[in-house]
């Protein structure tokens, strides 16, 4: 047994000599069974020089060439090899001592020579795989690399004679064996190039032989992706730059050995197995049935090769991706597909390190990509599928080399995919328009792909001049494959960023990210077909659905923390925002030149994106804006800058372009490839005018003048004209065209070589203009363009990070949440609802991670709708709904539990929709009108937490809202009498109660009501409520502001919209306003915003407005609202008033409530008093100091007086007023509620007024007094208070400095006026309280008047006395108390007299009375006359006596004397008007008491002195 040898993969028992002198004694008989090769013998011509010599024989040199030439080429010399060999290792016992390509030599030979059969052939090839599994050949055998060159070229010019089909195919699957032995093994490592490519073409050229069976060249084919793996693995081995250094210098050297070709159609006969020598003329005869052709063996290098690198591979490559070619129809589908498949399996081994070797990669990028992208709109399924599988292979390993060719695949894919599909081709007329182009008849290629510019779009979604591949829309199973592929290239985390990143952030590129996020959200939308539902349609719905889904998954994942850190050499993220801006900016601002130039000028000027740099002329700035936008339209492009006005502009536009050293051809092309030439000849003219200028001044060869240019380059456009229009049928010869150029330049001529090189240019390569073509060569125009972008894009970033998700979500979330909704709302299967599910709850975590509420809304919005407990229409009037008990608790059930119950999707958005509110409340706004609705839905079908259902007030604590009224909000129109009741009665249905009837509950609806019931428990409602209260300011006021507008709704809005159909009814008179029935909704909205108010006071700042609106609202009209309504706003409105008291700046809106609730209606502020009085008492005990000024006291006042009525109210306003008027060591009374207090109690005693008035008018027994009647006793109490607070004036006078007149005339004046107005009071005990409160105030020390200011002594008597006294005479006002207001009467004349006494008639009264003392007499005259059996007949005499008697001792009322009157002027005056006006009334009266004096005797004149 021989030892192992290196790489032997088994261990034999035996040893290597036994086993090769075995397979020679295999393949010399199977020789021997065919009938020719039996009949060969061995000849003396076969015998070995060597023997010769030892013979002492001469050879001559020609007989020994002779013979070395023929070996093998006969059956005997082939027989003799084998013979040979036998006697060569007969005596030696270690045959891996003899060289390699001697123990092969025979079986090589048998494998060349075409005169051996299949099964020889075949015996020859097993021998060869055993010698190498038994290691006989390996990696240290002596003479390897010869033996394996020759191996090589033995197995790539294999041939045999054909014979049964199935054995030769079994031959030529022991050659692939044979090549996998020797490029997978051991020794595969020691293979030259030309060794690798001559196997790898003779496998790859037996998977394409489409003659053989499938078997055969699906075998092939496994064989040759294992030696592709073997092959492309060894790249990860090489060191880069020595191979492509190695594959530079082998270009001018071994490249033609090196070149391989496929040929799928072989010759007629035989099966077909050779490899082709590109050089050939035509491939040779493989298993040729002649035994007369005879071919010599390729020459055996006999120096030894370096083992394969880079050449190898990248010629295989090359090869690979040559077949690609569509358009090349020497190849067929089938052999794209073996191509295809085999290209696949090399980038899967080796794509990462691919882009380590510049010529693969350049291979790929190139040829590879264009290749692909155009079989990726094969109509061929396999050859569609492959390719595809191909790309998405490509481009997950070699991501970063391939920025501009993926945005060309996802522009191409989004294209097939977004048309609607439809069930018929006729409605498909951008594939017919795809299709026109068709491949010639025969021909298994597909049509070349038509592509042309994108179609405009609006604004930032034009996209740059990119190659479309515009083909049928896609439908069915090429729809299916070609999202599957979307989905596979997107399943990176890092795909949508790196989208964002390198196109929507990129000037050059299409918003690639928002293109597909908007594809992917309307394919989840129904598209209308024909022929009703399709299962394709669906599948495509849930593969964008999972686009949109793992966007938003991966997204959130990073929002979590899951993202990576931004790489330092990467572009700051900055930059890439602001080029992003400014990419919005330039779009929009193209997208507008493109309709009218000078619109889109004025708004780049505007936006600063051109005109920006001042050490720039204008005509610069806007030349390089318009030669390095992409966006632009070039055909206006072209019209704009050959205009007159422009030619500055052109030309700044040519000299950019730099044509320096430029062949005058290729500076055209240059220039005509960046605008469309226009089509007048002024223009034309215009361009190629400054063009001869430019181009002129770069000193070009041989050209002597501009004009000379300008020939020339009217002469190429007219030449690529003439070259390449299919119209034109004679075209110019380069003779034509150099004798239309004779004597041009200067009157010389240019040079034949000079014109030749024009010429041939223009001719083989086709000036194709923008937009010019739409066809195979439009899009090889249009793919040089994007090669030469790739050399400036850059590589493609890939980084997992969050720096742009925030915009990115803002650009996109809208159409996101709506397509989740939609699947949600949908879609069926339990699988998609749940993803739709965790979809929603990501996109609430990403509203709430960057802040943006309207997300948050829009989700909220969207899952509202799904839940259908948002009601379009509800009751007037809440049903009787049955109530049963469960386990002791009572529960409604309702319509909607019912129907609730039932509804599982919509269950499921309810606990996912305030699953995700929970927690999250500040990311709301808008959405919290959807969150109250629902509330509300639930509020009138009792499935609202108790919690929830309360309202507050001040006098009973917590209630539940009634969700019917139990009585009607307005008392009804009094009808009696038996025809009423029958009426009545006949109206009502029969055996009905005043309560609708209330239907019974089936077991049914039972259940389906407690599926609600633990529904609506699930979403953990009052957890939410609590929330709310805890919001912040922000969305705080949002939920405020959205309960007010559900609550206007209900109320305000509903009230106008009611009200104006009754008015406008036919036949209708509404005699009163019209009224709403009572809404429970509209209470528990009100409660529930209130609620939220109290409790979050640190926003009451914001809170307010919006909820005094709504209560100014309501009280604005309070008897068009039912009570309860009313009542809960008054309630509202009081209980924020506190809150308004911690607030400096709200103590105005305080007043503004006070103010509001004074002015409702008697009907209205009675029903409400006693809250109104509760809640004023609450903010006047905690906050004393609030109320300050006179305005806001008499507010306070009027609140309180309003409340008078309500008898329990009134208790407690009179007690508020007690605490006020008491003189304690906490003074409430001060100067600006003084006159509000005393104006107050008046009211007080006034009420008493009336109610005892009233009780005389019903003819009432038992008169009110103060022991029987509250009211009157409040009202004696009242005048009491009255009088005593005269005690404040002096202090007033001490304390607040005020003068003596201020305070008689705004402290004195009104408590007399008070006292004096109840000194009429129809209560006797009031009426004569207040008159001797009066009197002795009047009569007292302290009245606040100064004396010598007759002023004020008028005021008493105008403004108290006199008043009172008129009041007293009045005789309605004596019918209400017949008996005992004579009394009262005489007690105020007796004050009146007193009171002129004391103020007119004192002495030093220097004032005119006479007015005054009249209208005392005036009064007088009447009290004594009002009743001649009263006793003011007699008392008034008496009393005006005594008044006379003090005028005349005081020197007031003089009577005249005689003889001379000696009486001052007014009292001559006042003695004549007393006596007059008594004179009236009482005859002789005022002489009686002041009679005149006898007259004095005249005094004696004096005697006259005598004389």
């Amino acid at each position: 047994m021989d030892s192992p040898v290196p790489g032997q993969s088994v261990v034999y028992a035996v040893s290597a000599k036994h086993i090769l002198l075995s397979e020679i004694l295999s393949v010399t008989s199977v020789m021997r069974k065919n009938s020719r090769w039996a009949l060969s013998t061995p000849s003396l011509t076969s015998r070995d020089s060597t023997l010769a010599s030892s013979l002492g024989l001469r050879v001559s040199r020609s007989t020994a060439n002779a013979y070395a030439s023929s070996r093998g080429s006969t059956e005997q010399e082939l027989i003799m090899g084998f013979q040979d060999l036998k006697l060569l290792v007969k005596d030696i016992e270690d045959i891996h001592s003899i060289p390699l390509s001697t123990l092969l030599s025979p079986f090589l030979a048998i494998i060349r020579s075409p005169l051996s059969t299949g099964p020889i052939t075949s015996s020859a090839l097993t021998a060869l795989h055993n010698l190498f599994l038994c290691g006989l050949v390996h990696a240290e055998a002596t003479s390897l690399p010869s033996a394996l060159a020759e191996l090589s070229s033995a197995l790539s010019s294999c041939k045999f004679e054909a014979s049964d089909s199935s054995g030769d195919e079994v031959t030529l699957l022991k050659i692939m064996a044979v090549i996998q032995d020797a490029m997978c093994g051991s020794v595969g490592r020691t293979l030259g190039d030309i060794e690798v490519c001559e196997m790898l073409e003779t496998v790859l050229t037996t998977s394409c032989q489409m003659r053989l069976s499938e078997i055969l060249r699906r075998s092939a084919e496994g064989t040759l992706h294992q030696l592709v793996r073997t092959v492309f693995a060894r790249l990860y081995e090489f060191d880069p730059e020595v191979e492509e250094r190695k594959v530079a210098d082998s270009d001018g050297t071994e490249g033609g050995e090196m070149k391989m070709s496929v040929s799928s159609s072989p010759p007629s006969e035989g099966p077909a197995i050779a490899g082709e020598h590109v050089h050939d003329a035509e491939p040779p005869v493989p298993g040729s049935s002649s035994a007369q052709v005879e071919e010599e063996a390729p020459p055996t290098p006999t120096v030894p090769r370096p083992a394969y690198g880079l050449p190898a591979v990248l010629e295989l490559l090359r090869v690979l991706i040559n077949i690609l070619d569509p358009n090349d129809q020497a190849h067929t589908d089938s052999t794209r597909l073996t191509a295809l498949r085999t290209l696949n399996v090399a980038i899967e081994v080796a794509g990462t390190r691919i882009c380590a070797y510049p010529s693969l990669s350049a291979l790929i990028l190139d040829h590879g990509c264009k290749f692909l992208f155009q079989l990726a709109r094969s109509d061929h399924p396999v050859v569609l599928q492959t390719a595809l599988r191909t790309i998405t292979t490509m481009f997950e390993t070699m991501r970063p080399k391939l920025k501009l060719q993926q945005e060309l695949f996802l522009a191409f894919t989004v294209d097939r995919l977004a048309p609607p599909a439809s069930s018929s081709t006729k409605s498909l007329p951008l594939a017919q328009k795809a299709l026109a182009n068709a491949s010639r008849p025969g021909s298994s290629a597909p049509s070349t792909p038509h592509l042309e510019p994108p179609p405009s779009e609006p604004e930032t979604e034009r996209a740059p001049s990119t190659p479309r591949l515009l083909t049928a829309p896609a439908r069915g199973d090429t729809r299916e494959l070609l999202l599957e592929t979307l989905c596979q290239i997107s399943r990176h985390p890092s795909f949508m960023v790196d989208l964002y990143v390198n196109y929507d952030c990129d000037m050059n590129c299409e918003n690639m990210f928002e293109r597909l996020i908007e594809f992917s959200a309307k394919g989840i939308y129904p598209v209308q077909t024909v022929g009703g539902h399709d299962y394709h349609l669906q599948n495509s719905q849930y593969l964008c659905l999972d686009l949109i889904l793992a966007f938003v998954g991966r997204m959130a994942s990073r929002a979590e923390g899951a993202s990576q850190a931004w790489p330092a050499e990467f572009p700051r993220p900055e930059e890439l925002r602001h080029t992003k801006s400014k990419k919005k900016l330039l779009l929009a601002g193209a997208s507008r030149f493109n309709v009218k130039p000078k619109t889109g000028l004025a708004f780049l000027e505007e936006n600063k994106l051109i005109y920006s740099d001042p050490t720039q002329s204008r005509a610069v700035s806007l030349a390089t804006f318009l030669k390095s936008s992409a966006h632009l339209d070039k055909r206006l492009l072209g019209d704009f800058i050959s205009r007159p006005e422009n030619s500055e502009v052109l030309k700044e536009f040519m000299r950019i372009l730099d044509f320096k050293g430029k062949p005058v051809a290729e500076a055209m092309r240059e220039l005509l490839e960046t605008f469309r030439l226009p089509g007048e000849a002024q223009q034309i003219a215009r361009i190629t005018e400054t063009f001869a200028e430019v181009y002129f001044a770069t000193e070009p060869e041989e050209v002597k003048s501009q004009d000379a240019v300008y020939v020339l380059a009217y002469s190429i456009i007219m030449l690529n004209t003439d070259q390449h229009n299919p119209q034109v049928r004679k075209r110019m010869t380069l003779e034509d065209y150099m004798r239309n150029l004779k004597g041009v330049n200067e009157g010389s001529d240019f040079s034949p070589e000079y014109l030749r090189d024009i010429f041939e240019s223009v001719r083989k390569r086709e000036i194709v203009m923008p937009e010019e073509h739409t066809g195979q060569l439009g899009f090889e125009y249009a793919w040089k363009e994007l090669l030469a972008r790739t050399r400036q894009s850059g590589e493609f970033i890939m980084c997992n990070t969050a720096l742009f998700d925030a915009d990115m979500f803002k650009n996109v979330w809208r159409p996101v949440v709506s397509a989740i909704a939609y699947a949600f709302i949908t879609f069926d299967e339990d699988y998609i609802i749940e993803r739709a599910i965790a979809g929603f709850r990501q996109c609430a975590t990403l509203a709430r991670h960057f802040d943006m509420p309207d997300v948050f809304d829009f989700v909220v919005v969207s899952l509202s709708q799904a839940t259908s407990l948002l009601s379009d229409a509800q009751p007037a009037q809440v049903p009787n709904y049955p109530v049963v008990d469960v386990d002791g608790q009572p529960v409604t059930v309702s319509s909607l539990s019912v129907k609730f119950g039932t509804n599982f999707k919509g269950q499921l958005a309810a606990v996912v929709l305030f699953n995700i509110v929970n927690g999250n409340g500040n990311a709301l706004r808008e959405g919290w009108t959807q969150i109250f609705e629902m509330f509300q839905t639930l509020f009138l079908h009792s499935l609202l937490p108790s919690r929830m259902l309360q309202m507050e007030d001040f006098l009973g604590g917590a209630s539940i809202i009634p969700l019917r009224r139990s009585q009607p909000a307005r008392v009804p129109p009094r009808s009696d009498g038996l025809l009423s009741a029958l009426s009545s009665y006949l109206m009502t249905p029969y055996g009905s109660s005043t309560d609708a009837l209330v239907p019974d509950a089936t077991d049914s609806d039972v259940e389906n009501t407690l599926c609600t019931i633990d529904c609506i428990s699930t979403c953990r409602l009052d957890e939410l409520y609590s929330q709310i209260m805890q919001l912040e300011g922000e969305p705080l006021v949002a939920a405020v502001r959205a309960l007010e507008a559900l609550a206007h709704e209900r109320t305000v809005a509903r009230l106008k919209l009611e009200s104006d159909d009754v008015s406008s009814a036919p036949g209708t008179t509404q005699p009163s306003p019209y009224t709403l029935p009572y809404d429970p909704a509209s209470v528990y909205l009100l409660e529930t915003m209130v609620s939220i108010a109290l409790q979050t006071p640190q926003y009451i700042e914001d809170v307010w407005p919006i909820v005094f609106e709504h209560l100014s609202a309501l009280l604005s009209t309070p008897t068009q609202y039912s009570v309860l309504l009313i009542e809960r706003a008054v309630v509202a409105l009081l209980r924020l008033c506190p809150l308004l008291a911690e607030r400096e700046i709200l103590h105005d809106q305080i007043y503004l409530s006070f103010d509001i609730l004074a002015r409702l209606p008697p009907s209205v502020a009675n029903s409400v008093a006693e809250q109104v009085v509760a809640g004023l008492t609450r903010i006047l005990q905690r906050h004393r100091n609030i109320v300050r000024s006179q305005t806001e006291w008499n507010i306070v006042f009027a609140l309180l007086r309003s409340t008078i009525s309500h008898p329990d109210a009134a208790r407690q306003s009179f007690d508020i007023l007690s605490i006020l008027s008491v003189d304690g060591p906490e003074q409430f009374v001060t100067p600006d509620n003084f006159v509000g207090l005393v104006n107050a109690l008046d009211e007080f005693a006034s009420v008493a007024d009336i109610a005892v008035d009233a009780q005389q008018q019903g003819r009432r027994t038992q008169s009110l007094n103060v022991s029987n009647s509250p009211i009157v006793e409040r009202g004696r109490k009242a005048i009491d208070m009255v009088a005593d607070l005269k005690k404040f004036w002096s202090r007033f006078a001490e304390t607040s400095n005020l003068q003596k007149n201020y305070i008689w005339r705004h402290f004195g004046l009104p408590v007399l006026a008070s006292l004096a107005h109840q000194s009429s009071n129809t209560s006797r005990e009031i009426r004569h309280a207040a008159l001797v409160h009066l009197q002795r105030i009047l009569l007292g020390p302290h009245l606040p008047i100064d004396e010598g200011n007759h002023n004020q002594v008028e005021e008493i008597f105008n403004r108290v006395i006199f008043p009172l006294l008129d009041e007293l005479l009045k005789p309605q006002t004596l019918m209400r108390d017949p008996l005992g207001l004579p009394e009262t009467r005489l007690r105020a004349s007796a004050l009146l007299c007193k009171a002129f006494m004391q103020f007119e008639a004192r002495e030093g009264q220097t004032a005119d009375i006479r007015v005054l003392w009249i209208q005392v007499l005036d009064l007088l005259d009447r009290l004594m006359h009002v009743d001649r059996r009263d006793q003011l007949y007699e008392a008034i005499p008496e009393s005006l006596k005594n008044v006379l008697l003090v005028m005349n001792a005081t020197g007031l009322l003089v009577p005249p004397t005689s003889p001379e009157d000696t009486r001052e002027e007014r009292q001559i005056a006042l003695w004549a008007a007393t006596h007059e006006r008594i004179e009236r009334f009482l005859p002789s009266f005022l002489d009686e008491i002041i009679p005149t004096p006898p007259p004095q005797p005249a005094p004696s004149p004096s005697p006259a002195p005598s004389s």
